[in-house]
């Protein structure tokens, strides 16, 4: 099991459409996702968990994964967030 905190950099955070396609990368690996914000930790795989944090931008998560792959997880997730989402 590996955790890395990212700092969210678009103006809308993980809030709808940037949350659909965070959560279609992380559905892409095999190892559990997991995001956490505070005290309140959700799966990544999960739109409604991922929304229900409120992630906002300037706020830092930890991406924590479990299992194979995953530290190509974590790198996949982080690259998208810093990408500020610009491929979508």
């Amino acid at each position: 099991m590996i955790s890395r905190d990212v700092v969210i950099t678009n103006t809308s955070g993980l809030h709808a459409r940037p949350a659909t396609f965070f959560i279609q990368k992380a559905n892409s690996y095999p190892c559990s996702i997991w995001i956490e914000k505070d005290d309140r930790k959700v799966n990544a795989k999960s739109l409604l968990g991922v929304l229900s944090l409120g992630i906002a931008k300037g706020m830092t998560i930890t991406l924590t994964a479990d299992g194979r792959g995953e530290e190509d997880a974590l790198d996949g997730l982080e690259e998208l967030i810093n990408s500020g989402f610009s491929d979508i």
